[in-house]
């Protein structure tokens, strides 16, 4: 069970800029690694794209690996927190849905780092879908099936 004292303590400061680009990362509850099944993954992928079209975000470029994602994004309207709770609800429901299961998909909180106007937007999209080949998942990345940038 997360510490709620430390959870809201990360809450504390986070400040939502609309037209700002953020790196996200979330976990799965308890690291259990659900998206190793592409189609479960798949799920995700619609809410980002959702997103998307609602005009809340603009997607630079995501991958979502067996027990996270990270999404670079350009948040377009509404806070941080807004978006991450839809992404993550509707997530959790689609996939619940889909194998059955009950209770909760995502861990309470979420990593979200602004990028400034010197962070190389591209190096960052990089490192962003880099990470199955980092984490040993392929030997290319185009083996690997839950990943998108804008650049590519």
């Amino acid at each position: 069970m997360p510490d709620l004292a430390t959870s809201h303590r990360l809450r504390i400061g986070r400040f939502s800029e609309p037209n700002r680009i953020y790196l996200i990362t979330t976990n799965t509850h308890e690291r259990v690694p659900i998206f190793s099944d592409f189609h479960l993954g798949r799920l995700v992928v619609w809410q980002f794209r959702l997103a998307q079209y609602q005009g809340l975000a603009n997607s630079l470029a995501w991958v979502v690996m067996p027990d996270h994602f990270h999404w670079l994004l350009e948040l377009q309207k509404g806070s941080l927190g807004d978006l991450m709770c839809q992404v993550k609800s509707k997530s959790t429901r689609s996939v619940n849905g889909a194998t059955g299961r009950k209770g909760r998909l995502w861990q309470t909180s979420f990593h979200d780092r602004a990028l400034r106007k010197e962070d190389d937007l591209v190096k960052m999209a990089r490192y962003v879908v880099a990470n199955p080949l980092r984490a040993g998942l392929v030997t290319r990345i185009g083996d690997y099936p839950l990943w998108d940038a804008i650049w590519i």
